[in-house]
């Protein structure tokens, strides 16, 4: 984990980009010194969990979770056609994937230890992290560690998406929801040590995996939780949310091929 120093630090934005997530206004929020996991939880880490307390995620007991149309072939795309995401047809609820399945029930994790852990609802992860003694961070400890100690920037090393032409974080690249050049070297998720960290010293705090905060989602009829930092399914012209002030939502029990999250503790 890494220190985060006590401070004043900055949430939202006054220049939003997509106001139905309430974005804004800028916030100047005083934080305790925490810490926070350096990486992403990966599937070496969260296997480690299960097998020392034979844990079940809620995606294992449903028997079914959401992966994104690429990883499935054209055959096995219109046999599920009808059990797709009304708001988003790329998103299919298939049978067998969890965790260890990611991309279906054929598919395995055994090249992918250290890539983060995905499919885990807000409880799963939240299991997870009280097995470590830790917690979910909250959003405003997740955001202020986003920004890695600067203030008024759209990402956790700058203003530039991709300064001296560098790729900084695994997002689509291409034309979403149909090709993905893979330009930043991934098609899927990333290890979770790749790409260069903040100015905290943290990983992939936009791009890879949403990742789960602590708070609710107010003012709606569900209960529902912040997620924060995008993924590698988010592009400028659907999702442009691997943004520190970015925000969305998921229900308790919600779980998707790029879901996962990191764990906080606080000091005292």
């Amino acid at each position: 984990m890494v220190l985060i120093p006590a401070g004043i630090y900055q949430v939202g934005t006054d220049d939003v980009i997509i106001e139905t997530d309430n974005e804004g206004p800028k916030r100047m929020v005083e934080l305790k010194s925490f810490y926070l996991d350096k990486y992403e939880v990966s599937n070496r880490e969260f296997s480690r969990f299960v097998a020392a307390t034979n844990y079940k995620t809620e995606a294992e007991t449903f028997g079914e979770s959401f992966v994104f149309q690429m990883f499935l072939n054209s055959t096995f795309r219109e046999t599920l056609k009808n059990y797709r995401a009304v708001a988003a047809l790329w998103w299919y609820s298939v049978n067998g994937t969890d965790w260890m399945h990611p991309h279906g029930p054929d598919s395995n994790i055994s090249d992918l230890m250290d890539h983060p852990v995905v499919h885990v609802s807000w409880r799963d992860a939240l299991t997870y992290c009280a097995w470590r003694d830790a917690r979910l961070p909250t959003e405003a400890e997740w955001e202020g560690a986003c920004r890695g100690g600067l203030y008024d920037t759209i990402y956790p090393w700058g203003n530039k998406l991709f300064p001296d032409k560098k790729y900084m974080a695994n997002i689509w690249q291409g034309t979403f929801p149909n090709y993905n050049s893979a330009k930043d070297g991934y098609i899927g998720t990333n290890p979770v040590m790749s790409f260069p960290p903040n100015g905290f010293g943290l990983y992939n705090m936009v791009g890879n995996v949403w990742e789960w905060t602590e708070d609710p989602w107010p003012n709606t009829k569900s209960e529902e939780k912040v997620k924060k930092g995008g993924s590698f399914l988010c592009h400028i012209s659907y999702c442009y949310r691997y943004r520190c002030s970015a925000r969305t939502k998921n229900t308790l029990d919600s779980s998707a091929v790029n879901l996962g999250f990191r764990c906080a503790k606080s000091l005292d």
